[in-house]
């Protein structure tokens, strides 16, 4: 069984989904109150779950499937329409995130306004009070303040480079620019040796 484990990627994604399911039953049966026949119920439950992934393994079949990303309670929204249909084109997607009424932020916006020149680039200047529609993309960069750029490379680059970088405070208009020639860059790296 550990062979077919370790050689099938869905299996080991139904596992951890297993874990994961398993993990939450005992967390939530213990914070429920702690009465022993819940506990006794949702640990049969547990049992059966791991059980019948296990015998789908033996039998070679292919495990369920696991909901899509963004999709089950309390997950994290996708982002804007707009900005998804921009990185499926295989745009390279600049987001500014900026406070209302900020210096520094009204000279990044006018920077990033230079970007409309730039063909194949999609910009978008969110308000810090919007940026709950873009919680998916302020996790994934790991977003701790504003003003933000956060650049996103196209589709077809992201395979070999991390797919989005973040460049925080003032923004000259020739840093924004770089900022998405960066993003665009598909050649090789060169080792630093000090």
């Amino acid at each position: 069984m550990r062979e077919k484990l370790n050689d099938n990627p869905m299996a080991q994604v139904a596992l951890v989904g297993i874990l994961l399911v398993l993990a939450a039953v005992f967390l939530l049966g213990k914070a429920g109150g702690g009465e022993s026949e819940e506990e006794e119920g949702g640990s049969a439950a547990a049992d059966a779950a791991v059980a019948a992934v296990a015998a789908e393994l033996e039998a070679g079949q292919q495990p369920l499937r696991l909901p899509a990303p963004g999709t089950g309670p309390g997950s994290v929204p996708a982002p804007p329409r707009a900005v998804v249909d921009a990185v499926d084109a295989g745009n390279t997607v600049a987001i500014l995130f900026v406070r209302d009424g900020g210096i520094d932020d009204r000279l990044v916006t006018e920077a990033v306004g230079r970007l409309d020149a730039i063909g194949g680039v999609a910009t978008f200047v969110v308000p810090a009070h919007r940026l709950f529609r873009y919680v998916a993309i302020a996790q994934g960069v790991d977003l701790s303040r504003v003003p933000a750029l956060v650049v996103i490379r196209p589709k077809s680059l992201s395979h070999r480079y991390d797919p989005a970088s973040v460049h925080y405070g003032f923004q000259s208009a020739q840093a924004v620019v770089q900022a998405v020639v960066d993003a665009r860059y598909h050649g090789g790296t060169l080792p630093y040796h000090p």
